[in-house]
């Protein structure tokens, strides 16, 4: 009797583990299926600058375009001041939960990193989701000199490096380390002269009290066109579509010209990795459709889908790009 009792004893065991096994895959199934899939209430998006403004433009056109294609509201709230570290700070403290997103551009995660001391880190504070797109800086001068295209530019600025100022939005910006970058490749001087904005040297610019200036493309378009301004270089890979006749710095015999205006979408540092991967699939899905295409390329911007690890490559090496100006040109700001 007990030998028989020895015998079905396993086949009991084996018969209850199986039991068990499949009751413990049922519960684990069934509480999958009850989680809810992200995301389940709207998503705030968080401009980096006051409303108004290119960058409060891409801002809404994204926010517009992943509403539809998430399924829930993406809602812009604009953050200016301290040249986007309100902003950045606000969004590395918020939960990591996908719900509270941030446009980083040049400013916030590739400049002043590279300058400034901040109360926050580019890098092991965020989580980079995925480049939108990038619009380059174009050298502008003033018509009224005697200078038609950048290399009657280079020989003038040696032969009078009295006579030449360049504007700039303000200390550590784009428009100041890319002149320095140009300056010290060129083996040119120009005095700098900071505003408080571009709007400002623009003014100057226009009326000749400054002759040079390095802005973004877009910004530079209107006075371009109307022969206000006159346009001698760009930066970038390749020519931009909305000036296809100003070449590129590479064109011109100068490699490493690569800085630019560029805009991506990140979140607070340890979004979970599922999260992460369907937004980015969701923002490159807004970057393929062709009335956003269009709409961006009618702003000089060139779209550039990545996959996270690539965009957090690219804005490593932003930072190390400007840090290294800066770090040539002695330039350091509290």
């Amino acid at each position: 009797m007990s030998k028989t009792i020895d015998r079905q004893r396993p086949i009991f065991l084996s018969f209850f583990l199986f039991a068990f096994l499949g009751f413990a895959i049922s519960v684990h199934v069934n509480a999958q299926n009850a989680t809810p899939t992200y995301p389940v209430k709207p998503i705030k998006l968080i401009a980096p600058v006051a409303a108004g403004g290119g960058l409060d433009n891409i801002a809404r056109s994204v926010a517009e375009k992943l509403s539809h294609s998430i399924g829930q509201a993406v809602i812009v709230e604009n953050m200016g001041g301290g040249g986007g570290s309100i902003a950045s700070q606000a969004t590395a403290k918020s939960a990591p939960d996908g719900y509270t997103l941030m446009i980083a551009y040049v400013g916030t995660h590739g400049t002043n990193p590279a300058v400034r001391k901040l109360p926050y880190d580019a890098i092991k504070d965020f989580t980079p989701i995925g480049m939108i797109g990038a619009t380059p800086n174009v050298l502008i001068i003033n018509p009224d000199l005697p200078i038609k295209n950048f290399k009657e530019f280079l020989d003038y600025a040696k032969k009078n490096p009295a006579k030449l100022s360049y504007g700039s939005a303000g200390p550590g910006t784009l428009t100041h380390l890319g002149m320095e970058q140009l300056k010290l490749a060129a083996g040119i001087f120009m005095v700098h002269v900071p505003y408080r904005g571009v709007g400002p040297a623009y003014t100057d610019l226009l009326a000749g009290q400054t002759q040079a200036m390095f802005p973004t493309l877009f910004a530079a378009l209107p006075y371009i066109t109307t022969n206000r301004v006159r346009g001698l270089a760009v930066t970038g890979a390749k020519r931009s579509a909305a000036a296809p006749n100003i070449p590129t710095f590479k064109e011109l015999g100068f490699n490493g010209f690569d800085g630019q205006q560029w805009y991506g979408l990140v979140g607070p540092a340890n979004l979970p990795p599922a999260i992460v991967a369907k937004l980015n699939a969701e923002l490159n899905k807004v970057l393929a459709l062709p009335e956003f295409s269009e709409k961006m390329t009618s702003e000089a911007m060139t779209l550039m889908p990545m996959t996270p690890s690539q965009f957090t490559n690219f804005i490593k090496e932003d930072i190390a790009r400007w840090a290294k100006v800066a770090k040539d040109r002695n330039i350091e700001i509290d």
